[in-house]
């Protein structure tokens, strides 16, 4: 990615929230792989004429353009899989924050979509670009693990807009998967207080080697953004993470990651490899949503 660009990628960023705006910025500024993107425009529901001299565009002008060659999908997640469709359908590559869809069959279905179209499909995950997960990768490797648990809080979230917890929590499921490979649902409940915009899933996990891991997601007002973690091994624990820095640019490396994919410069491995990760966290997230809507309805 060093080389002087032969051409630029046209790119429209669908959604301008967060994710949206902090991609708008990083395609904007000068760095390596954003040499090889040209911002088009923005797409959003709402009127907003420009953000930082960066244009509005229809959905429909940005389908149709053959200026418009990559789509980064920023909205809800609600809206991803009909996003993600139109845009391959219309000959585009795309960039997705995760979760890729709200369904496992709709993710394996977008990907063979991908491949006969002959475009990249990229679901970000920044959460293996973190501090954190660099430090935790490290002191887990090599080790016999015993048991260990991952609690997650937050303030709510809506369901409607950003899916089931185990799918709008799907990123604590792809340390653990990435930390301990893949894994077996043993149990799952859900917890829920509407009025108080209160909710707790407790997940019971396995690895290959038969080792209980327990994911729980708390959401409600009030809670504080954080995880706590207790990971025990034979040869000592991890209680807790330290605070090992902060997290620079996780966005841009995911997009250095994209244009590589771009450029044809990851192996078929690779490819493989890191889609057979997101589908079994997609395959898990699923599980625990049907498991927890069966205990609800009595039938488990």
């Amino acid at each position: 990615m060093n080389a002087e660009p032969e051409r630029k990628f046209g790119v429209v960023v669908v959604g301008v929230g967060r994710a949206g705006s902090v991609r708008i910025r990083d395609l904007r500024n000068p760095h390596a792989s954003s040499a090889f993107l040209n911002l088009i425009g923005f797409v959003s529901r709402r009127e907003l004429g420009n953000i930082d001299e960066v244009q509005q565009i229809s959905l429909e002008n940005a389908l149709s353009s053959p200026e418009v060659e990559v789509a980064y999908i920023c909205s809800e997640s609600s809206s991803h899989e009909d996003y993600i469709r139109q845009f391959l359908n219309a000959g585009k590559h795309v960039l997705v924050e995760y979760p890729m869809t709200l369904s496992w069959e709709a993710a394996q279905d977008l990907w063979k979509l991908a491949e006969q179209k002959g475009k990249v499909l990229h679901e970000e995950h920044v959460e293996l670009l973190m501090e954190e997960f660099a430090f935790l990768k490290k002191e887990v490797v090599g080790k016999d693990l015993l048991k260990g648990s991952l609690l997650f809080t937050a303030g709510p979230l809506e369901e409607e807009r950003f899916g089931f917890p185990a799918f709008s929590g799907i990123s604590r499921l792809t340390w653990l998967v990435s930390l301990f490979g893949e894994l077996s649902l043993i149990s799952a409940t859900l917890e829920e207080r509407k009025e108080d915009q209160h909710m707790k899933m407790t997940v019971c996990l396995e690895t290959e080697n038969k080792r209980p891991l327990t994911w729980i997601e708390e959401k409600g007002p009030g809670l504080k953004r954080n995880r706590h973690l207790s990971f025990h091994f034979k040869s000592g624990s991890l209680e807790n993470m330290p605070n090992v820095g902060v997290n620079k640019n996780i966005f841009l490396k995911d997009q250095n990651i994209f244009v590589q994919k771009l450029l044809g410069q990851f192996s078929e491995k690779e490819l493989a490899a890191e889609k057979k990760r997101i589908l079994h966290c997609l395959w898990l997230a699923e599980e625990i949503q049907k498991y927890c809507y069966s205990k609800k309805k009595g039938l488990a």
